[in-house]
């Protein structure tokens, strides 16, 4: 912003590459993530996942050859929740870490207060492990289980609380909410995939959610052992900090680094990076913020948090879009970024409703 000289920087090269780009709506995140990912795209060879909550990406992910996976009600192409990787962990068994999986996706299904009681929790373990026997004894693709699969199991035990499980998952396999009920039909593993969850309503959004998370986990288990990087984006993050989920997000925080993996959250929601001492974990393990326009009070807990003086602070004041602060490591820089909008580049990747009229997925295909 002083200088005007370019900035480059390699997160690679960071103590823990993890990062945030913060802002108020309209201040140009979207298009930061996007500017960010055509560079990883062009000058990397690293996979590029996104969870797409506002189906905001996919101009950019066709025109890049990439997969846009549209989760929804009516949509034909389904993503499997109990697709098991046996490769998913090297110091765990990919059946226990899919136990635990399957374990969110109950307790989100069940939505008791309390969470899932011990009794549960056993008849789901074994159902879970009975249900994958055939699969690990012939590692077929025909013989990969649905949920459904899990659903009559749960039915054939003994225990009422197998039968209230099972009845909780009716919903979601047998009744109109069954999106989640088949075996994967898409590429999964196209260089970029976009997971638009846009049309899921609120209860199947958090299973939609935590379905990516699965997804993701599953691509750098497989990338860790090929020696490859994963870029994971999360637009609407705060989503990802409540309930069952916000564990999976610090865990990703936590672990991602170690398996190769370099994790984005991308939010306007900055006090929800606060709500619980586990949670600031993702702000103080965050080594890359992009941080644009903030709110006023957003803008008092950052500076607090992050240690921003006042003057560096002017920088993220009523500022226009694409300006603000870069964090990277120790380093905080002002920047501005006036992209050139007569570019084919700038059309695939605004999000202002004026310029994207004429841009649906139903268009794009």
């Amino acid at each position: 912003a002083l200088s005007n000289n370019l900035i480059m920087v390699d997160r690679k090269r960071l103590k823990n590459p993890n990062g945030l780009i913060l802002g108020t709506p309209g201040s140009g995140k979207s298009f930061s993530a996007k500017r960010e990912m055509l560079n990883v795209f062009l000058v990397t060879d690293d996979d590029i996942l996104i969870a797409d909550p506002e189906a905001e990406y996919y101009p950019l992910v066709q025109r890049l050859g990439g997969q846009v996976i549209k989760i929804s009600p009516t949509s034909k192409q389904y993503v499997n929740p109990m697709d098991l990787n046996l490769d998913y962990s090297d110091d765990e068994s990919p059946l226990s870490l899919k136990v635990d999986f399957l374990l969110s996706f109950c307790d989100i299904v069940v939505g008791s207060k309390d969470g899932l009681q011990p009794v549960e929790k056993t008849v789901i373990d074994r159902c879970v492990r009975l249900v994958y026997q055939n699969y690990l004894n012939d590692p077929s693709p025909e013989n990969m289980p649905i949920l459904e699969d899990l659903y009559n199991t749960l039915r054939a035990q003994d225990e009422k609380e197998a039968h209230f499980i099972a009845t909780a998952l009716e919903i979601y396999v047998t009744g109109s909410l069954n999106v989640f009920n088949h075996r994967t039909n898409v590429d999964i593993n196209n260089r970029i995939v976009a997971y638009d969850i846009k049309e899921l309503g609120k209860q199947l959004k958090q299973l939609g959610m935590l379905v990516i998370q699965d997804q993701v986990w599953n691509r750098v288990t497989v990338n860790r052992a090929a020696g490859k990087t994963t870029r994971y984006y999360c637009d609407e993050f705060h989503l990802l900090l409540k309930g069952e989920l916000a564990s999976w997000s610090v865990e990703i925080w936590k672990r991602f680094r170690k398996w190769g993996g370099i994790p984005t959250g991308i939010t306007q929601n900055s006090k929800d990076l606060l709500a619980s001492s586990e949670i600031s974990n993702i702000l103080e393990n965050s080594d890359f913020i992009y941080m644009l326009n903030q709110a006023q009070g957003d803008r008092q807990i950052l500076a607090k948090q992050l240690n921003i003086s006042p003057h560096q602070l002017s920088y993220v004041t009523h500022s226009g879009e694409g300006e603000g602060l870069l964090f990277y490591g120790n380093i905080i820089l002002p920047f501005v970024d006036r992209f050139p909008k007569d570019t084919e580049l700038y059309r695939i990747m605004t999000t202002k409703p004026s310029e994207m009229a004429d841009k649906s997925p139903e268009a794009a295909v």
